[in-house]
């Protein structure tokens, strides 16, 4: 499992002197590719995409830090070792329909255009999808973005190839059964009994059962908005 780590939020500092390039190629040889990750696009996209736009300008000295970095919202840029492994595992080919959902500000969404998906990035939170076109506009022009509840996917460019989470759930949600193309997959992080968090790769058998596997223990917080409603107790 890889260990936890708490949501860092700091003060306002200068980011003058900081040598991003340099933080970028030991994020990778450090962090990155010492936890099995072995896909040479992952490794490309993530030596030259410029994760610092990804953050709060007071974060950014922070961007390459072996740690999750809260966004606002509820809502953190995960570790980048966790972003690698979960995009990994999502097993992507050239070409196929990605359904992005919690985008936030477009790092994973960068990633996965380069490595030749079409991404759909759905987005609830105005303020987060405004960072994240911005850096795509820039990192990966190819990036769609659709802003709405995460609750209810995106049905205007279903069906999809993979339907991505980029965070955890508590489960699939139902939108995922109507919107994934036959034969595709659901990939994200799933929260399972005791309150463990594992990447994992779901896809739709005849039964309309899921077939889940796991690849990953993960320390990621619940997406808000697809958490489980609070228990009403007496």
């Amino acid at each position: 499992m890889i260990n936890s780590v708490s949501v860092t939020t700091v003060p306002s500092f200068s980011t003058v002197g900081v040598d991003f390039p340099s933080a970028r190629a030991l994020m990778v040889d450090d962090q990155v590719r010492p936890v099995e990750v072995s896909d040479p696009r992952i490794i490309a996209a993530m030596r030259v995409l410029p994760r610092e736009r990804c953050v709060p300008e007071q974060l950014r000295q922070f961007a390459y830090n072996d740690r999750t970095l809260s966004l606002g919202h509820g809502r953190v840029l995960m570790q980048a070792m966790v972003t690698a492994r979960l995009i990994q595992a999502a097993t992507i080919r050239e070409g196929e329909k990605v359904l992005l959902v919690a985008a936030g500000t477009g790092y994973s969404s960068g990633i996965l255009s380069s490595m030749g998906a079409e991404v759909i990035a759905l987005e609830s939170s105005a303020d987060l999808a405004t960072i994240g076109r911005a850096f795509t506009e820039r990192a990966a022009p190819g990036v769609m973005w659709e802003e709405g509840p995460l609750s209810r996917g995106a049905t205007d460019e279903s069906p999809y190839d993979v339907i991505f989470f980029n965070g955890a759930v508590s489960e699939i949600p139902a939108f995922c059964g109507s919107q994934l193309r036959s034969g595709g997959r659901v990939v994200g992080i799933l929260r399972r009994v005791g309150g463990l968090h594992s990447i994992f790769t779901a896809t739709l058998e005849k039964s309309g059962e899921w077939n889940i596997r796991y690849s990953l223990d993960v320390d990621v917080p619940l997406l808000p908005e697809l958490a489980p409603a609070p228990e009403f107790r007496f």
